[in-house]
């Protein structure tokens, strides 16, 4: 039965490119609206017609959302079935190579060299001159290691995967996926300013950094944490069989034992010598933003239903990227961000000057808080109207992710909601209980396989980076019930793992 099944998955394209088409029509019917083209370049810092903010806009429609990964769940489904398994078993294996890749164009400016050389591309000469010159000269590299040649090499891996274009031999141009790890800053202010690349940036070329660096470095350590046995002998065991009692200090998670370091990744990044990851780190949470639609937090609660002075407390919310949205949406609203010093310190500046007009107003504030301390009150003694937690419950392993939400539980009133951001996984596989995304007598696995991998992919890379998880929908309620919470309402757009949970006190 495969060819039946690879001509269904052949006609799940077939109509899910035509839904695009007519999706693309009813929004612009006075003029013909086509779908970005690769080859084109869309910088979001720059000046674009309003037919082409349409066209891009549009990607955040949850009906255009819903037919692309159809699509591309049905042309994943249909490379695994016919492309060689060799070559599919090379492809993934090897697959390091482009995140490794990814970060050297982020780093290295490379998106930036090339937007302002403009679409005809720069030749590599060009490039690697470029590249040079933009570094601080105590950092320039060793001409003998980057050379031309290899520079070469490295961009036509990411043009054949699709992430630069070569638009002759040796000269290589931006593409819209290149495009989207632009931070928009001139060469000039990267060669003077190499250290505030990030400052007032949707944070994706952060999030480029922090993959390729920190990212790749302890996921190459993920198979030996698993399988190895990380705890020290203590020097005072015996001289038998090691046991519980003369082992100390099992590495928590593949990040440990990569970095050599008993601290979790948070203590690390507040270390002085990890200050630009740090300052790197915030800015990438920023990027996290593009796992939803724009507009996504707005419509994963009733922000419009609560009274005037109401408040949002963003419960590790970083540098309040997600929490902005909510206070530029809903003026009613008061905002107050609460994380580690360090991180609270440098927020308000994270953001530039356009922002300071908010800040000033006191209706978005920032706070020092220990996730693991009992809640502080609110100077004006108020419950707060909703605990936002988003993206924080999958950095812990279970009972530490219990404890942050008991804590928020004590400080809560008996109508505060608790707003939970983050994916829930369901099955690869048709269960009664979990959620399928794929239409009826579709051939799509239910979860939408690959359009939706990210998703298993950050559940994977949180077990190595602090041990903790991505979690189901029954997961998550079982876990909030037992922190005294009761989840009442899940929300999120079509084919989406994304998720807003919102829950309230028991």
């Amino acid at each position: 039965m495969t060819f039946t099944a690879l001509r269904a998955l052949h006609a799940t394209i077939g109509s899910a490119i035509e839904d695009l088409e007519r999706l693309y029509h009813e929004r612009s019917p006075s003029q013909p609206l086509d779908y970005p083209s690769l080859d084109n370049p869309y910088y979001t810092t720059n000046s674009h017609s309003a037919h082409e903010e349409l066209a891009e806009k549009l990607n955040d429609d949850p009906a255009v959302s819903f037919a692309t990964k159809q699509i591309v769940a049905a042309c994943g489904h249909l490379s695994a079935t016919v492309n060689k398994p060799w070559h599919g078993f090379v492809d993934a294996t090897q697959a390091m190579t482009i995140p490794a890749c990814l970060g050297f164009l982020e780093e290295a400016h490379i998106v930036e060299i090339l937007r302002e050389a403009g679409a005809h591309g720069l030749h590599l000469r060009d490039i690697h001159r470029k590249i040079i010159e933009l570094r601080p000269k105590d950092k320039r590299p060793d001409p003998s290691i980057l050379n031309v040649n290899r520079l070469g090499h490295i961009l036509r891996l990411l043009a054949t995967s699709h992430w630069l274009r070569e638009v002759s031999p040796d000269v290589f141009a931006n593409n819209r996926r290149s495009a989207y790890i632009d931070s928009g800053k001139t060469l000039e202010e990267l060669r003077t300013e190499p250290e505030n690349k990030f400052v007032g940036t949707d944070g994706v070329a952060a999030f480029a950094g922090l993959s390729g660096d920190e990212g790749f470095k302890f996921m190459s350590a993920f198979s030996e944490w698993l399988l190895s046995d990380t705890r020290t002998p203590d020097a005072k065991g015996s001289l038998g069989a090691p046991t519980a009692d003369t082992y100390t200090d099992a590495y928590t998670s593949s990040f440990n034992l990569a970095f050599n370091t008993q601290l979790n990744f948070f203590q690390w990044l507040d270390l002085p010598k990890n200050r630009f990851r740090h300052q790197r780190f915030g800015h990438a949470m920023t990027g996290t933003r593009s796992w939803e639609t724009k507009e996504g937090i707005l419509h994963g609660f009733p922000w419009a239903d609560l009274p005037p002075d109401s408040v949002l407390i963003d419960v590790g919310g970083g540098i309040g990227s997600t929490s902005l949205t909510v206070a530029q949406a809903h003026p009613h609203i008061k905002v107050v961000v609460e994380d580690r010093p360090q991180t609270v310190a440098a927020a308000p500046a994270s953001w530039g000057p356009k922002l300071a007009p908010l800040f000033e107003s006191g209706r978005m504030t920032f706070r020092a808080r220990d996730l693991f301390a009992p809640w502080p009150s609110l100077a004006s003694g108020k419950a707060p109207d909703v605990f936002m937690i988003r993206l924080v419950l999958h950095d812990w392993q279970d009972e530490d992710a219990r404890n942050i939400l008991r804590l928020v539980r004590g400080g809560a009133g008996p109508n505060t909601k608790l707003l939970i951001g983050d994916m829930l996984l369901p099955y690869a596989c048709d269960a009664d209980d979990s959620v399928s995304f794929a239409p009826k007598g579709s051939p799509l696995l239910p979860n939408l396989g690959v359009a939706n991998m990210h998703g298993y992919m950050i559940d994977v890379l949180m077990m190595g980076m602090f041990g903790a998880k991505e979690r189901t929908v029954d997961e998550m309620k079982e876990l909030a019930l037992s922190a005294g919470w009761k989840v009442t309402d899940v929300r999120r757009s079509p084919g989406s793992l994304w998720a807003y949970t919102t829950a309230v006190p028991v």
